[in-house]
């Protein structure tokens, strides 16, 4: 996970996570839900980049930016759910 490089499009009504692997996108898309939450709406990963942990990349920096920002997150996207239920450590990140 740790070549995989993330970038972050923001704006005030949302924004996305995404990263390029071998010539293919992936993407984690975010709506906003007042200044101090978002809510992970899609998370979009190529068939190509299975095994690879490039969804939980996007999550993992989300959860990162949630930290630093002092934002939290509303999982409604059903793997991003999923990799937060599987890391406690991340709860704090949670609402």
């Amino acid at each position: 996970m740790a070549d995989i490089q993330i970038t972050r499009d923001d704006s005030e009504t949302g924004g996305r996570y995404s990263t390029m692997v071998n010539g293919e996108e992936a993407e984690m898309t975010y709506s906003r839900a007042g200044k101090s939450r978002i809510i992970i709406d899609h998370t979009g990963v190529p068939d190509s980049m299975r095994g690879l942990k490039v969804g939980l990349a996007l999550v993992e920096q989300a959860v990162k930016d949630a930290r630093a920002e002092n934002f939290k997150i509303i999982p409604l996207c059903p793997f991003a759910k999923a990799m937060l239920d599987k890391h406690p450590e991340w709860q704090d990140a949670v609402q």
